[in-house]
């Protein structure tokens, strides 16, 4: 290879993974595989639906309080089962890259860039929104 192939291959920056995760050393399929996008966003679905439930039993009317128990939901239940309802009910689990308990400072920040919406929105090439790629975190199979 030349130099000018060289540079060529540097610009056009790392090679396509196969699977999502392949470059964070997770597996292709099955437990320990990162969560695909359905599975996702059926999980955020039920967290959603749980806590309209609990806003519609004791909240109603209340601008905030739904928003609010999201939140507490999520870092109440990441923090202490590693998922919320959702990721719980569907097997999901929220680790660090290296695949350990998330611990306590990760579920917060993911959470608060989750209710922001937008970092949710974009993703990298291993199926992270941006919530996850800034928390160092990731949804994988259980």
């Amino acid at each position: 290879m030349t130099n000018r192939d060289d540079q060529a291959a540097s610009a056009r920056g790392a090679a396509p993974s196969q699977w999502p995760g392949e470059r964070l050393g997770f597996r292709r399929e099955g437990r320990g595989s990162i969560a695909r996008p359905g599975r996702r966003i059926a999980a955020l679905a039920i967290d959603f639906a749980f806590c309209y439930v609990i806003y519609f039993a004791f909240f109603f009317g209340s601008d905030w309080a739904s928003l609010v128990i999201f939140v507490i939901e999520q870092v109440v239940l990441l923090v202490t089962l590693g998922g919320g309802l959702g990721h719980l009910l569907l097997g999901l689990r929220l680790v660090k890259l290296d695949g350990t308990y998330a611990g306590w400072w990760r579920p917060i920040v993911r959470t608060v860039l989750l209710v922001l919406l937008v970092p949710a929105l974009i993703w990298d090439s291993d199926q992270r929104g941006l919530h996850d790629v800034f928390a160092g975190t990731v949804l994988i199979k259980k």
